[in-house]
C-alpha cells in the first residue's frame, strides 16, 4: 500500500468520501484484472420492451427445483405463481409477463443444462395478477410474517449464488446474529447492474435493508461498496442516514472483494472459519439487489419477476443496463444494446471471471443473471494449457489462502484423496488462480472437478452404509 493509499484510509475525506464513510480492510490475495466498467457504469437503466415470449426455468435458485403449478393452455397474469417451491431449501417462480402457457418441458438454462421450464407467449397487456397487493402496515409485521412475504415472492440472493433469501434469514437459534452486511461491492469486471441500482434506487434499497434488519432483529448494518463507485457510495450514504445503526464502508477495488468471506473480513475484521458460514461469526450477508427485491415485495406486493442486467463488453455496440423480465432470451437484450460490434468471439452470462459461456442466444435471463458480456474473437484465449511450473503465482493470488497448484496437479492425476488434504471445499471458484497462471491451466475447473468427485464418493459411501 502506498503512502497516499494509507493516508486515504485514515483520512477518508482525502478520497472524496462522504462524512461518516470509512475504509475497510484490504483483503488477502486477489487480483486487478482490466475492469471494463467504464463501458456501462454511467449509463442509466432502461426498461426493456415487453418480450413476446419468455422461457422461465424452474431452477433459478440453490436447492430443490420448483414444481410447475400451471398447465399448457393456461392464461396467466404477471406475478402469478407458476412454480411451487419444493422442500426446505427452494423458491417459487412467477410469471414475468401476462399471456398464455404454450409449453412445459426441458429448455436451455444459463448453466448449459436443459432444465424444466415454462414458456409463456405474451398477450401484450402486461397485467398484474389479481392477488398482487402490498401488506397492510408492513412496519408492524413480525419476523415470521416478513419471511413469509419474502419466501412467497421468490426472492433469492441476487449477487449470483441465488440462495433462497427467506432460508438465509432464518438461521438456527444457536447462531446469534448481531450484524447484517449489505454487499454492494460488485467486484466482477464489466458488470455495473448493482452500481446503477445503488445510484438510482438507494432509498428503495435502504428501505429493503430496514425490513431485512427487522427480520433478523439486529441493531447493526454495514454496507460495503468498492471505491470505484463514488456515486453509489454517496447515494447509499445519504439514504442510510435514515437507518439507525447503519454505516457505509468503502472497499478497496480488488477482485474478488465481493465474496461473502472477503467482504465480512473487510468491513468487520471477522474471519469465517474453514468450512464455516457467515452465521458462524454472527453475520448474515445480503446483496443490494436482494434488498431492493425485498422492498418491492413488502411495499408493493411484487414478486421477483425482473432484474437489472448489464449488457456490455467490447463486442456490444451500445453497452446498457437494462431492466429485463425473467425468462427473456439474451438475444433480445443484445438487440436492445445495439447488437454486436464486430465479430463476437464469446458470449458470457455473467462476468469474465465467474460467468459461463453460452453457445446459443436463446438462453433466458434468470434471477441470478447480472450481466451479458460479449468479447471480440480477438479477445478470446484459445491456447492449450501446459504443465505446472511451480511458480506459486496462484498461491499468492488466492483470496482463501489455499494452494491451488497442488489441487490442480491432484485433479490431473485423479488423486482426489490427495486433493482433499488441500481444502478444496474452501475454494470460492473466483478464478484468480486461472487469471495469473502463466501456463494457462484451468485450475478453478480442476478444483471444481475434485469437489464433484469427492461428493460422489461420499454419496456412494453413504448409500453403501445404508
Amino acid at each position: 500500500m502506498s503512502i497516499l493509499q494509507a493516508a486515504k484510509r485514515f483520512f477518508p475525506s482525502m478520497a472524496g468520501l462522504p462524512a461518516g464513510v470509512r475504509y475497510g480492510r484490504p483483503i488477502r490475495g486477489g487480483i486487478h484484472p482490466p475492469y471494463g466498467k467504464d463501458l456501462a457504469a454511467d449509463v442509466h437503466t432502461e426498461e426493456m420492451p415487453l418480450p413476446a415470449r419468455v422461457v422461465i426455468p424452474m431452477v433459478q435458485h440453490t436447492g430443490a427445483p420448483a414444481k410447475p403449478a400451471v398447465a399448457i393452455g393456461a392464461v396467466v397474469r404477471k406475478g402469478q405463481k407458476i412454480g411451487e417451491a419444493q422442500g426446505a431449501v427452494s423458491a417459487p417462480v412467477h410469471a414475468s409477463i401476462s399471456g398464455k402457457v404454450t409449453a412445459i418441458g426441458n429448455f436451455l438454462h444459463p448453466s448449459g443444462r436443459e432444465i424444466p421450464s415454462i414458456v409463456i407467449e405474451s398477450d401484450g397487456t402486461d397485467e398484474w395478477a389479481e392477488e398482487i397487493a402490498p401488506p397492510v402496515e408492513p412496519e408492524g409485521l413480525g419476523p415470521a410474517a416478513l419471511r413469509t412475504i419474502i419466501a412467497e415472492a421468490g426472492i433469492v440472493g441476487m449477487g449470483g449464488a441465488a440462495f433462497p433469501t427467506a432460508v438465509k434469514l432464518n438461521p438456527p437459534a444457536e447462531k446469534k446474529i448481531d450484524t447484517l452486511v449489505v454487499n454492494g461491492a460488485e467486484c466482477e469486471p464489466y458488470l455495473t447492474s448493482d452500481h446503477r441500482l445503488m445510484a438510482e434506487h438507494s432509498v428503495e434499497i435502504v428501505d429493503g435493508v430496514r425490513f431485512l434488519k427487522q427480520v433478523l432483529g439486529v441493531g447493526r448494518v454495514v454496507i460495503g461498496i468498492e471505491d470505484n463507485k463514488p456515486g453509489a457510495i454517496r447515494a447509499m450514504a445519504a439514504a442510510a442516514r435514515n437507518l439507525d445503526g447503519s454505516e457505509v464502508v468503502a472497499l478497496e477495488t480488488k477482485y474478488p472483494q465481493g465474496g461473502e468471506k472477503q467482504v465480512i473480513k473487510a468491513v468487520l475484521d471477522r474471519e469465517v472459519p474453514s468450512g464455516g458460514l457467515p452465521m458462524d461469526v454472527g453475520v448474515v450477508v445480503q446483496n443490494v439487489g436482494t434488498a431492493y427485491a425485498v422492498h418491492e415485495a413488502v411495499r408493493h406486493g411484487h414478486p421477483l419477476v425482473r432484474r437489472i442486467v448489464t449488457v456490455t463488453g467490447p463486442g456490444i455496440a451500445a453497452p446498457k443496463n437494462l431492466w429485463a423480465r425473467i425468462g427473456t432470451p439474451i438475444k433480445d437484450l443484445i438487440a436492445a444494446a445495439g447488437g454486436f460490434k464486430g465479430e463476437p468471439g464469446r458470449v458470457i452470462m455473467g462476468g469474465p471471471m465467474m460467468g459461463s459461456a453460452v453457445y446459443t442466444l436463446h438462453v433466458p435471463v434468470v434471477k441470478g443473471s447480472g450481466g451479458v458480456l460479449v468479447l471480440h474473437r480477438s479477445d478470446t484465449v484459445t491456447e492449450e494449457y501446459r504443465s505446472c511450473i511451480r511458480c506459486a503465482s496462484c498461491v499468492n493470488a488466492c483470496p482463501m489462502g489455499l494452494m491451488p497448484n497442488f489441487l490442480s496437479v491432484s485433479a490431473e492425476a485423479l488423486n482426489f484423496d490427495e486433493g482433499k488434504k488441500y481444502h478444496p471445499y474452501d475454494c470460492i471458484e473466483c478464478g484468480c488462480c486461472d487469471y495469473v497462471c502463466p501456463s494457462r491451466r484451468p485450475i478453478a475447473q480442476h478444483i471444481r472437478f475434485i469437489k464433484t468427485e469427492l461428493r460422489k464418493k461420499a454419496e456412494k459411501a453413504k448409500a453403501k452404509a445404508a
